[in-house]
């Protein structure tokens, strides 16, 4: 039995809430910008997450899986872009770290002096985002398996899937950024450590961009 075209509503909540809690470049990132300038700033980086995601969703119900698996060269376009970018984030705060660790001045400066990708939150979370085109594909075959076929409007599922995932998304972002304030103040008189953990932080985001560059349509 189907909740209006949802197969196993519970199974799918507790899988969503499990891929939600899985360290990505999306949750790092609003951590690292809330750490950096703010609880504002934070929740400027997590719209831009929700916008690019919303279109993420939408992409795949108007069937773009099928798209990027017909035209490979498309897929591959896509994902070396956003390794690309990933990568020239992750070394941007590797580079501030650097400076920081080295000048005891940087440390204690306004917000606005942060790494150049931490300024413009709201574009960089988006463009993160919506760079995966991985992303689309597995989403496709996330939810494939909660959609019930004989239901007579798929959309609706879809929706209700959709509205699942981002509210858990919301409610996970909200954390992380109220958890980036208090890391902040937490670090803010230990230069080193603060320095530390925005070159490790730099480290994951050329991780995520190699295993995106590596990634395959399979």
């Amino acid at each position: 039995m189907s909740f209006y075209g949802v197969t196993d509503i519970w199974t799918y909540t507790i899988g969503a809430i499990g891929i939600i809690l899985l360290p990505g470049p999306n949750s790092i990132y609003v951590l690292s910008v809330a750490a950096a300038r703010g609880v504002k700033a934070g929740y400027q980086g997590a719209m831009g997450v929700f916008v690019g995601d919303t279109i993420l969703l939408l992409l795949t119900a108007l069937g773009a899986a099928s798209l990027l698996r017909t035209h490979p060269d498309l897929f591959i376009g896509v994902k070396y872009a956003g390794a690309a970018y990933l990568t020239w984030v992750g070394l941007n705060l590797i580079w501030g770290a650097i400076r920081k660790a080295r000048s005891p001045e940087l440390a204690t400066r306004v917000p606005m002096e942060s790494p150049v990708n931490l300024q413009h939150p709201f574009k960089r979370a988006f463009v993160i985002s919506l760079l995966n085109p991985k992303a689309i594909l597995f989403l496709l075959s996330f939810f494939v398996q909660f959609i019930d076929p004989t239901y007579a409007r798929p959309s609706v599922p879809f929706l209700i899937l959709s509205a699942i995932i981002m509210a858990f998304s919301a409610l996970y972002l909200s954390a992380l950024i109220f958890l980036g304030t208090r890391l902040a103040q937490a670090f803010r008189a230990r230069r080193r450590l603060s320095a530390s953990l925005s070159g490790g932080v730099g480290g994951l985001f050329i991780w995520f961009g190699s295993k995106l560059a590596t990634a395959t349509l399979h």
